[in-house]
């Protein structure tokens, strides 16, 4: 599954990335060469960060649907005292 971005979240990041290598790396670069780093970290890196982000989440999930039987539970059958049964 590719990551695919919106045009401005796109055109958000590659001025990012540009202003990224100009300031920590001392490198001018153009829109094409950060648009082929986005598209290189994306494809690369981006799955890594997308599965860790989906095990936390299914982490996530998974503790409060444990949690789902004690905090949803309402007694049943008690408009009778106990001791009237």
């Amino acid at each position: 599954m590719a990551i695919k971005l919106e045009q401005e979240i796109r055109k958000s990041l590659i001025a990012s990335i540009r202003r990224y290598a100009e300031e920590n790396l001392e490198e001018e670069m153009g829109d094409l060469k950060a648009e082929l780093l986005l598209d290189y970290f994306l494809q690369e890196v981006g799955p890594t960060i997308y599965n860790v982000a989906i095990t936390e989440a299914r982490s996530f999930l998974v503790d409060r649907l444990a949690d789902l039987e004690s905090t949803c539970y309402e007694p049943e059958m008690t408009y009778w005292p106990k001791s009237s049964q």
